[in-house]
């Protein structure tokens, strides 16, 4: 006969979201930090909203902690990156400058 499913085991198809979703996590966390590879920011928000779709199905399995992990990192990068964001304007004038330079001499 068909036993209920332990409500604490997630389905498969909340495993795969998750392996997706790391996926997509890595591929922009490796292409943040090697030169000539910039991974789209939008990869990060396709795995940002397939972890807030996916949220509630984890709740009360092991896999609730990794959503709830995976939201908040993406959350923090979103707030630090809006903080420094201003920090590269520090960059243009001096770049600005340097090729402004380059062209005179």
């Amino acid at each position: 006969m068909n036993e209920p499913a332990d409500p604490r085991e997630p389905d498969e198809s909340l495993k795969t979201a998750g392996n997706v979703s790391y996926l997509l996590h890595t591929i922009v966390a490796v292409g943040a930090v090697m030169p000539g590879v910039q991974a789209s920011v939008g990869l990060l928000i396709v795995a940002f909203v397939l972890d807030l779709v996916k949220k509630g199905d984890a709740e009360g399995t092991w896999q609730e902690s990794h959503f709830r992990w995976r939201i908040r990192s993406v959350l923090w990068a979103a707030g630090l990156y809006l903080v420094t964001a201003p920090l590269w304007l520090l960059l243009l004038p001096s770049t600005a400058a340097a090729e402004a330079n380059a062209v005179v001499a």
